[in-house]
Formats: C-alpha cells, sequence, structure tokens
C-alpha cells in the first residue's frame, strides 16, 4: 500500500511511475479525495479547539454552543469516515511502482531474457509428457484425485512420492544449511489481516480459498503461497537493524483457485489448485532491496545447477509483474515435452511496499524509524522440479533417471521404473 505522504510530494511521478504497469487507476479521484479528506480533517481540529476554548471558559452561556460544536464534529467524522474508506480502498487496489530497473512492458512477451544454463537434453525418441511419464509408471493418478476431490488435483504415488519429498528436503537442506535461511514450519491457515499485508487482498479475494469457521470470527484463509505467513512474522514490529537481515525458508503446500486460468494446462500437474513450494523471505533495510533480490535468485538458480536441470533467467516487464512487486525475475526450466521454458521460481523485491500495509519498521544507524524492506521467491516450486526430473530424465524405455544429488535424499536410487 502507497504512503499518501510520499504521493503528495510528486504526485505527477507517482502517476507516471503507475502507467507503466498498464493498469486502470482514477487518479483525479484519488487526488480530489485526499484534498477531502484533509480538509474535514482541519475542519474538526478546528472545531474541537474551539469546543475546548468555550470548555477552559467555564462560561455557561456557551454551554449550547458546544453541544452545536459536538454535533457537528459527529457529522464530519461520519463524513469523512466515508471519504477515508474509499480512499484507502483505492489505494489498497493500487499495485507497487516498478524500480527505474525494469523494462516497460504490457506483457509477457516484453520481458528479457538474462541468461541461459544447463544443456537442453537429446533424445532419440519422442519425449513424453510428465503426466504420460507418470501415467504410464502408475504413479500419477489424475482420475482417481478428480473422483476424490475433482480437477487439477492428483495423488502422487510410489517412488514418485518420495521423490516429491526427496526434492523438498534436498531444497530445505541447500537454503538452511548452505544459504543461511532460518527453517519455519508455519500455519497454513491466514487471517484476512495477514493476507492483505501481502497484497493478496483485497484485490485477488477470488483467487484464494477461503476457510468458514464458526460465525462471528475473523475469516481465514489457506496460503495460497508461504510468502503470505513467512512476510507477516514482522508485522506490527520495530526491528532492532542488528536482527536484519532476516532470511526464512519454508516447505508447504499452496491452495490457488487459478481464477484466472480457465482452459490453460488443464493437463498433468503444471497448474494445480494444490502444490508443494519450498518459499524464501528475505526481510532487509530498505536500501538493501535489490542486492538481496540478486543474492535470493542465485539460491533459486542453484537448486537447478545441482540438479542439471537446464533453465533461462528472465527479467518481468512492469506490466507483466506480480502486485506487490517492484522487480521480479523468473527463473525458467526447459520441459521437452513442450519444447520451451516453463516458469519455476519468481524471485521479487517488494522494496517497502508490503511493509507499509504490515506496519513494519526498523530503526538504522541514526536511530531513525524506517519501513523495512521484503522480498519473497520460490526456491523452488516442487511440483514444476518433478515434473522437471521426469520430463529432462526420461528414458526411451519409461524410466525416469534420477539426479545424483537426490539420491541420498531416496536411499541411494538411481532410477524409477515400472518394474
Amino acid at each position: 500500500m502507497h504512503n499518501l505522504k510520499e504521493i503528495r510530494k510528486d504526485f505527477t511521478a507517482f502517476e507516471k511511475a503507475l502507467k507503466k504497469r498498464s493498469t486502470q487507476i482514477d487518479f483525479n479521484k484519488l487526488k480530489v479525495l485526499d484534498i477531502q479528506n484533509r480538509e474535514f480533517i482541519q475542519k474538526k481540529e478546528a472545531l474541537e479547539k474551539e469546543k475546548k476554548d468555550i470548555s477552559k471558559s467555564k462560561d455557561k452561556s456557551l454551554f449550547a454552543k458546544s453541544k452545536e460544536i459536538s454535533d457537528s464534529i459527529d457529522q464530519i467524522n461520519e463524513q469523512q469516515k466515508k471519504i477515508k474508506l474509499t480512499l484507502d480502498n483505492i489505494l489498497s487496489n493500487i499495485p507497487n511502482v516498478p524500480h527505474t530497473d525494469v523494462p516497460e512492458g504490457k506483457n509477457e512477451k516484453d520481458n528479457i531474457e538474462i541468461k541461459k544454463s544447463g544443456e537442453i537434453p537429446k533424445f532419440d525418441f519422442d519425449p513424453k509428457s510428465h503426466f504420460e511419464i507418470g501415467e504410464k509408471l502408475k504413479m500419477l493418478d489424475f482420475d482417481l484425485a478428480t473422483k476424490t476431490t475433482g480437477s487439477r488435483f492428483v495423488f502422487v504415488k510410489n517412488k514418485l512420492a518420495l521423490l516429491e519429498r526427496a526434492i523438498s528436503n534436498f531444497m530445505l537442506d541447500i537454503h538452511t544449511f548452505k544459504n543461511g535461511y532460518e527453517e519455519i514450519s508455519p500455519p497454513l491457515l491466514a487471517s484476512e489481516n495477514t493476507m492483505f499485508g501481502t497484497g493478496q487482498l483485497p484485490k485477488f479475494e477470488n483467487d484464494q480459498f477461503e476457510v468458514k469457521l464458526e460465525e462471528g470470527t475473523d475469516r481465514k484463509f489457506l496460503i495460497p503461497t508461504a510468502e503470505v505467513i513467512l512476510t507477516n512474522i514482522v508485522k506490527d514490529k520495530i526491528i532492532e537493524l542488528k536482527s536484519l537481515p532476516m532470511r526464512f525458508v519454508a516447505s508447504t503446500p499452496c491452495f490457488r483457485k487459478e481464477a484466472g486460468s480457465y482452459g490453460k494446462d488443464t493437463k498433468g500437474m503444471i497448474r494445480q489448485h494444490q502444490f508443494y513450494k519450498v518459499e524464501l523471505v528475505s526481510i532487509v533495510e530498505q536500501t538493501k532491496c535489490l542486492e538481496e533480490l540478486e543474492r535470493m535468485t542465485n539460491c533459486a538458480t542453484e537448486i537447478l545447477d545441482l540438479l542439471e536441470l537446464p533453465y533461462r533467467k528472465i527479467i518481468l516487464c512492469s506490466g507483466d509483474m506480480g502486485f506487490s512487486a517492484e522487480k521480479t525475475y523468473d527463473i525458467e526450466v526447459w520441459l521437452p515435452s513442450e519444447n520451451k521454458y516453463r516458469e519455476i521460481s519468481s524471485c521479487s523485491s517488494c522494496g517497502t511496499f508490503q511493509a507499509v500495509r504490515m506496519k513494519a519498521r526498523y530503526k538504522n544507524a541514526k536511530k531513525e524509524t524506517l519501513y523495512v524492506g521484503t522480498l519473497n521467491g520460490s526456491g523452488l516450486a516442487v511440483g514444476r522440479t518433478l515434473i522437471a526430473i521426469l520430463e529432462n530424465y526420461q528414458q526411451k524405455d519409461g524410466s525416469v533417471i534420477i539426479p545424483k544429488a537426490l539420491r541420498p535424499y531416496m536411499n541411494n536410487l538411481e532410477k524409477i521404473s515400472l518394474n
């Protein structure tokens, strides 16, 4: 959420920067509401001073006047409350301002490739899709999941279930023991206020799974990503400088309705309502966000390097970034069945955008209280890593070679086959 005081300093620059996001925002309405809101505040403060002066005078002839002032204050309060509600609603739906490093563009076609890494495998047969491989191994069952739950779910069985767990454990070990992240096993439910803090609400409410609890209790949602719960660890806090940076990692299931993806990736595990992800979150000094983004992205690509999977790194254009992001790198892994790269990680700096919404601050070396910088990234999406391994390591006989880095996590098993 944006700080109105900062916007007022240069409203034209704010408007210009936001136009790069290709979003429809009524800036004139925002400006008018801000002026009206401040006028009501000034009127109220003047009336409160007048009432206070009357009270000090103890002049009984002015008691009726004091009552009139109180009624006027009540009316102004009601009017200002409505304007403030509308103002906050507009502000809470405005995305973050793109960093100056971000290329301008409207959609994914305008994203820019930074680098490619790894060797694209060559096959002497037509490579199969991950779901064909998994179903022939009798270890991926989409039909059973449809019967028990519905579409966009899957049963992962036997050795593929072990592989899925191995991927998650391998990533956690690298990120904790080598990259210095603190492992967290967080709640999988988030409150409405927590979801607001990282930008999932109110704009993306249709994409969330809400859990119905007892009547009268706060609204709760299944987490769409561990970012939500990990970032909110610092909500409503003032953090000491010596505690920064804070780096967290969690492996959790994630839940998304995929409301805007009707007809996309309906086969297989690419776009599921429930999936596992190892998430990285950093809380840093606001001046160190971009430096931390490079570090976080390198931590994510390291996993692909160790698994010997081909990938590319791209920088997202202004029109393709997530709501809370100021700068984002996507990492895309090669999928032979599609003959193209597909996203496996997205690493973003959010600057102070989420911190303002969460009221998360720190004291700098000058003892000034400032908003923290927040970052998040997949390190990696577990299901998509499983997909990439199945497709890149597939053999002509339908078996799948297990990457060397994962074998210690699978009782030194070298291959998954039907027999």
